[in-house]
């Protein structure tokens, strides 16, 4: 059965009332229950059987499937429509004029038509519409022999740069498919490939260059490719001035309005990228701004966004020393239901993080104790590496609340289960992390010798500290504030406040 409640809950509240109204429009009858069903379906409260009650005062399951069907069919069309109004007003203009030219050509009607040619063209170019200029180079050059003042050569290297051009579009795209299901199979399926390899040999491949100038479109496309590859190598430095420097591109293009949702979208990987590299204050900027154009064009991709935006921001504040806030950010937006399952999760365990950093562990429990799936149902929705995680937190955890017989069972699952997956992808030292934590649990006391701290400092293969992973030097400071008896959260913001500094003196 079509999941009607994740469709109508990505309606904004502006979709919602005109949508309604569609509806009443529509009916031509009184007694038409479409409108009931998706105020019932909008609340969220009562199941199938409750709602075919409601309606039909009886279990009339023909009939309330029937209504589903003609409802479905109705939010597609409503959807359709709105598209069609809002997205292909410029490309309606750009055909129409095509079109009109060639009518005047076939009536040799010649200046006339090349003027309105030279309209489209002007207009297409603007857009990066390269089929619809394809169709006007064309054109021109089909009936150049009747225009004297037109030069056939400059008309052909228009026309082959614009080939060009669409084929670059067309190779990308070919590319951001196989690289995302590349990304797919290594987070969902656990395979192991070597990533840079496999990006690096795609774009050779199919002779794509990162200084390629590119449609909007395309310019996010490249982005995510190449943010794609900083979230599997963990170097998001090495990514920032590309993705910035990418955007500023995009932010001179006259149909950035046109493709908001891709304008949206690339604002969020900086904000990411920044917050990945500790600079808050610069992903706060990024955020103020992507959450600007998510109220743009009545606010149409705002539920789209939602929880990705503000999860990014209760992060930002939470390594900003302002957890408080964080917290309340993430809280009422745990218990609500969202079709985005993937940034539901990762707010479920950041807030387990916020309140484990906070030491309150009986909140940390009531939380991990929603996770009632398996490992394997997580890993479809949220990725391999997101339960890694969740399961290193839940040993640490039981670990803070001496759950002794947990604590046992856990290690032994989390070893079977994950270390020869983590060898495989060259990630020893979560394995190294975990004995570790372990030897912290088995002999609290040694971990403050500082027999203990060289074998700490000699068994990592270290990296500077301005270039870690900060959810690593998450897990990494409940270690060392143990073996320097202080608070997780101020050795936290301490490690951050020191990779920002060694930063600062790069």
């Amino acid at each position: 059965m079509t999941n009607l409640n994740d469709i109508i809950s990505t309606f904004s509240y502006e979709d919602q009332q005109r949508f309604t109204a569609y509806l009443d429009k529509k009916n031509k009858r009184n007694d038409t229950k479409n409108t009931q069903l998706f105020n019932y379906l909008l609340n969220d409260e009562l199941n199938s059987n409750d709602i075919c009650f409601k309606l039909y005062g009886s279990l009339k399951k023909d009939a309330y499937h029937a209504l589903r069907k003609r409802l479905y069919q109705s939010i597609i069309d409503f959807i359709a429509n709105n598209s069609l109004q809002e997205e292909n007003s410029i490309d309606m203009q750009i055909i129409k004029y095509i079109l009109a030219s060639r009518s005047f050509l076939q009536h040799k009607q010649y200046k006339v038509a090349y003027k309105v040619l030279d309209k489209a063209e002007i207009l297409a170019s603007e857009h990066y519409l390269f089929p619809l200029l394809n169709e006007i180079y064309h054109t021109k050059i089909q009936y150049a022999y009747t225009n004297p003042s037109i030069s056939m050569e400059d008309l052909i290297t228009k026309f082959e740069e614009n080939q060009k051009n669409h084929q670059v579009e067309d190779q990308l795209n070919i590319v951001y498919a196989k690289i995302k299901h590349t990304l797919n199979n290594i987070t969902y399926k656990g395979d192991v490939v070597d990533f840079q390899t496999v990006l690096n040999q795609t774009l050779q491949e199919h002779n794509i260059s990162i200084n390629e100038s590119m449609s909007f479109k395309s310019l996010y496309q490249l982005a995510t490719i190449v943010s794609i590859s900083a979230f599997v190598t963990k170097d998001y430095l090495q990514i920032e001035p590309f993705l910035i420097n990418t955007y500023n591109i995009i932010i001179t293009h006259k149909n950035k309005e046109k493709q908001l949702f891709y304008h949206i979208q690339i604002i969020y990987l900086i904000a990411n990228t920044l917050f990945r590299n500790k600079k808050f204050n610069e992903s706060f900027y990024y955020l103020e701004l992507m959450h600007k154009h998510m109220l743009l064009k009545q606010k149409k991709h705002y539920n789209t966004y939602k929880l990705k935006y503000n999860l990014l921001v209760a992060l930002n504040y939470n390594y900003s020393n302002k957890q408080k806030i964080a917290i309340e950010i993430l809280e009422p937006l745990a218990v609500n239901k969202h079709p985005d399952t993937e940034s539901l999760l990762d707010i479920h365990l950041s807030l387990i993080m916020f309140y484990f950093q906070k030491n309150d562990f009986k909140k940390t429990h009531t939380l991990f104790s929603k996770f009632y799936h398996t490992d394997q149902w997580y890993t479809e929705k949220a990725g391999k590496e997101w339960v890694i995680k969740k399961n290193l937190m839940e040993i640490l955890l039981h670990i803070e609340l001496k759950n002794i017989d947990l604590i046992e069972s856990r290690l032994l699952s989390f070893k079977r289960n994950y270390y020869d997956y983590l060898k495989s992808i060259n990630q020893q030292r979560v394995i190294t992390y975990l004995g570790f934590v372990e030897s912290y649990y088995k002999t609290p006391e040694a971990v403050t010798s500082n027999e203990f701290k060289n074998t700490v400092a000699q068994s990592f293969d270290w990296v500077d500290i301005h270039k870690e992973d900060i959810f690593v030097i998450s897990f990494y400071s409940w270690l060392k504030g143990k073996m320097n008896n202080q608070d997780l959260y101020s050795t936290t913001l301490n490690l951050i406040k020191q990779s920002q500094q060694e930063l600062t003196n790069k």
